[in-house]
């Protein structure tokens, strides 16, 4: 995978992902408000609770990934994602949000890299990766980011970073911020609420 860093901003013209079009919205509402769709609430997610929903949303992803991998691979429309790609995804977004930790943690009020999702999907060839090691990378992505946050404490929750459209963030609404992704995603595939 291309580290964050590498990644261009979502802005400068590469192509979206296959017939997907590109995700524009600012999703920082979820910190304010529970999501209509997938349901949860991320503003009433704890800090406690955030490496314990991390870790049972990579269970289920890892359940969804031991399906049978022509049906993981098709695409329910044109324009939107297939299960295998909707993982490939996730795996990546804690891959992401670890990185972006650290930088919190390391860092005063750092400035994130730029990550294009769609044009990672397209580079990574989403769709055509192996569903079962998608499932151990996921699983092993989502423990380390699980584990991290396991050991942010006191002031640390306080320290910020910045995305270049403006948002700002704390460690804490940062993790309140990751959790919707996830699970909003896997209600994207399941059909199941929070």
């Amino acid at each position: 995978m291309t580290t964050p860093e590498q990644q261009p901003d979502a802005t400068d013209g590469t192509a979206p992902s296959e017939g997907i079009v590109p995700d524009t919205k600012d999703w920082t509402w979820v910190l304010e408000r529970p999501c209509p769709d997938c349901g949860l609430d991320s503003g009433a997610v704890t800090r406690t609770a955030v490496p314990g929903l991390i870790r049972a949303n990579a269970e289920a992803w890892v359940t969804v990934l031991a399906g049978d991998g022509a049906e993981l691979r098709r695409r329910p429309a044109p324009d939107t994602w297939s299960d295998l790609e909707y993982a490939c995804h996730v795996r990546d977004v804690f891959r992401l949000f670890r990185f972006r930790l650290d930088l919190m943690l390391d860092q005063d009020g750092p400035d994130f890299p730029n990550w294009d999702q769609d044009a990672t999907a397209v580079t990574e060839r989403y769709g055509e990766q192996v569903p079962k090691t998608v499932a151990a990378d996921l699983a092993e992505a989502a423990r380390v980011l699980a584990d991290a946050f396991e050991r942010v404490e006191g002031e640390q929750w306080l320290r910020t970073g910045n995305r270049s459209d403006g948002a700002r963030f704390t460690v804490e609404s940062f993790a309140g911020y990751l959790v919707h992704d996830p699970v909003h995603h896997l209600y994207d595939v399941t059909g199941e609420r929070a």
